[in-house]
């Protein structure tokens, strides 16, 4: 229901000669058909009139609010707040902010102005300070997850509370995004519109508390760790001014899994945190509001990690929430889940909320410097994996699956990936420090043939634990994958099977020796290779080579080695330092040796050229001549060798590791 225009009070007053400064009319009156009238001196009979009049009014104004048809998707409490801009701001200005200290209804808090700050949060970055009242936040401080909360003045949205001042503040003092610097980041939106999907009715409108229920008015880039300050490079210079801290919680980690991997967390921008909420997928009806908790989730499964703020400002189409980046990638696409605050706990250095996330309700698009949009009702795309042990126990083989989805992103997934693999390794019963594992899986990519994941990882001499050596193989393929700049990777999901071996699986090669000295070209000739397994018996394999018949007369080289050796040798080359595309990135990938056998490979002293993942051997000097308007290029790459002629031994099960060079006399 709509109030009646100023316009047609005015007439009513004007026509039953009643003074409007005497004049009451409760704020909201009209939508509970009450009404108060009573100018000093007037006659029942008159107020009597007035009241039937304003009445008939009213009900007129409702006939023609309820014809008037409403926006698709869009319910009656979806309206978008007046803002107010930077330049009407001043010191000494009064007005209210909200955000949940507990529980999914925000609360309100005083705000007063203590003057804007021109320029500190990059060019043209103005941030509005103000100091916070009231019981709640001048007991708790700036707390870690309030970033995000609106700030009202006049019951017009002004901006997000986004920075704190220090460590170990006396004072709630904080700093506020404009909301005009915010509503910029829907303009740099360029991802697809979701014309078919079905927005659900979750999302509220972001009006201020005080206006919403007169009873609650106001009375007479990184994440980082909540308690302590991110561990990143000491920086030679101070700044006060910091965002307030967006917490990314990991949940079902273990402590050696964040440990390891929480350096080059910290190198992307994350800080994990532990033990301050945990996730879900149960429904929680209450909608979505400005001042609500609202969490973005990087992976999600049977291990979480997530990242909880407060929604500034929402329309039928957005939300606009934190007022900071959570890790400024641009363009993301991160579910956005509802979240609820258990508890807001003090402390004197970096209050924090413990947050459980629930139901997903759309996802995050972008991620910019003055905060993160999202859209409702969108799908995120993720990356389901699945990881499966399988161990050898008294009662027959018992298969332990983990199932979780990552976030699909070109920095992130690979690191994300590594940490999940580890994780799920790790955090078991049957780990141990002498465990060996098979790996059989496979990496999909829409359009382009399956990756293939098979090697076998053991302890190393170093004390890197085998499931640190299997999460370091898969990331390095991610990474390769997502590093190629010519095709964006549609990754369609992993599936990692692991057979755990209860001892360690290594071996070395200890001694290599060929049965001659000299031979001609097409001579087959063996290669006699001692291996040593871990606390084990030699083993000796003998590996049979022919001798190419183009091989030019002189020295050859023979290589012994493990797979490795072989796979760097390629990587080292300028062929693996410059971009391919990823059909040969996919076909190099899959032609990487295993780790579990012997290789001889015969290297003579003439020129190789690869092109893509193809080899072209022992170029002749004509052909290098018609191909030199390709030398150096993307298209070819040319070395200084040629690998003529390759064999290797059976799978071995065990790890090998070690090479020999060797040579050989061609006549």
């Amino acid at each position: 229901m709509q109030e009646l225009c100023g316009w047609d009070i005015l007439r009513v007053l004007k026509k039953h000669h009643l003074p409007w400064q005497n004049l009451l009319i409760a704020r909201g009156a009209f939508a509970s058909d009450k009404v108060t009238l009573w100018p000093p001196g007037s006659s029942m009979g008159k107020v009597a009139r007035t009241l039937t009049v304003l009445l008939c009014l009213s009900s007129c104004v409702w006939v023609s609010a309820q014809q008037r048809p409403a926006p698709a998707n869009v319910s009656p409490a979806n309206v978008s707040p007046a803002i107010m801009p930077l330049d009407q701001i001043h010191e000494g200005m009064k007005g209210t902010a909200l955000t949940v200290f507990q529980g999914v209804k925000p609360e309100s808090m005083e705000v007063e102005v203590l003057g804007v700050m021109r320029n500190v949060s990059g060019p043209k970055g103005d941030i509005i300070l103000v100091r916070l009242h009231g019981t709640k936040p001048e007991y708790t401080g700036v707390v870690a997850g309030m970033s995000g909360s609106p700030v009202y003045f006049d019951g017009k949205l002004a901006g997000a509370l986004a920075f704190r001042i220090g460590e170990f503040s006396k004072e709630p003092i904080a700093g506020v995004t404009p909301i005009e610097e915010m509503l910029e980041i829907n303009a740099l939106d360029h991802s697809p519109a979701q014309s078919s999907a079905k927005r659900p009715e979750t999302m509220r409108a972001s009006l201020p508390d005080a206006e919403a229920n007169p009873s609650n008015q106001k009375p007479t880039t990184q994440s980082a760790s909540p308690g302590e300050s991110p561990t990143l490079p000491a920086q030679n210079y101070s700044n006060y001014l910091k965002p307030i801290e967006t917490p990314l919680v990991f949940n079902g980690f273990s402590d050696e899994t964040l440990q390891r991997y929480g350096p080059q967390f910290a190198a992307a921008g994350i800080v994990p945190v532990m033990g301050i909420g945990s996730a879900s997928d149960r429904k929680q009806p209450e909608p979505i509001e400005a001042g609500s908790a609202v969490s973005a989730v990087l992976v999600r499964g049977d291990m979480d990690i997530a990242a909880t703020c407060t929604v500034t400002y929402v329309d039928p189409q957005r939300l606009l929430a934190c007022g900071h980046p959570l890790l400024q990638f641009g363009e993301v696409d991160l579910p956005m889940t509802k979240a609820t605050v258990l508890a807001t706990l003090p402390s004197p250095l970096n209050a924090f909320k413990i947050v459980n996330t629930t139901e997903t309700i759309g996802a995050f698009v972008q991620d910019r410097q003055n905060g993160i949009m999202g859209v409702p009702g969108r799908e995120s795309k993720m990356i389901p994996v699945t990881v499966a042990m399988h161990s050898l126990g008294e009662h027959g083989t018992a298969t332990k699956e983990f199932h979780y989805e990552i976030l699909n992103n070109a920095r992130l997934s690979p690191l994300a990936m590594m940490a999940t693999v580890f994780n799920a390794l790790h955090g078991t019963n049957e780990y141990g420090e002498d465990i060996t594992y098979r790996m059989n899986g496979v990496l999909s990519v829409k359009g382009y043939p399956d990756v293939t994941l098979r090697n076998m990882f053991a302890p190393q001499d170093n004390g890197q634990p085998a499931a640190a050596l299997a999460a370091a193989t898969i990331g390095d393929r991610f990474a390769r994958i997502y590093s190629n700049p010519f095709d964006a990777p549609d990754v369609e999901g992993v599936k990692l099977d692991f057979d755990l071996v209860r001892e360690r699986r290594s071996a070395r090669l200890e001694a290599a020796r060929t049965d001659m000295t000299e031979a001609r070209p097409g001579d087959q000739i063996t290669v006699e290779t001692v291996i040593r397994p871990y606390r084990g018996e030699r083993l000796v394999r003998q590996i049979p080579i022919r001798i190419p018949t183009s091989t030019s007369k002189g020295t050859l080289r023979i290589l012994v080695s493990d797979g490795d050796t072989l796979d760097r040798m390629r990587r080292g080359t300028p062929m693996m330092n410059r971009g391919l595309g990823l059909a040969p990135t996919i076909a190099l990938l899959n032609k990487e040796r295993a780790n579990d056998r012997v290789y001889v490979s015969l290297i003579q002293s003439d020129p190789e050229a690869m092109v893509a993942d193809k080899v072209m051997p022992t170029l002749p000097l004509s052909v290098m001549n018609v191909m030199e308007n390709m030398r150096g290029t993307q298209d070819m790459v040319v070395l200084g060798e040629s690998s003529v002629s390759e064999a290797s031994t059976e799978p071995l099960d065990y790890v090998v590791s070690g090479a020999q060079m060797l040579t050989i006399n061609v006549k």
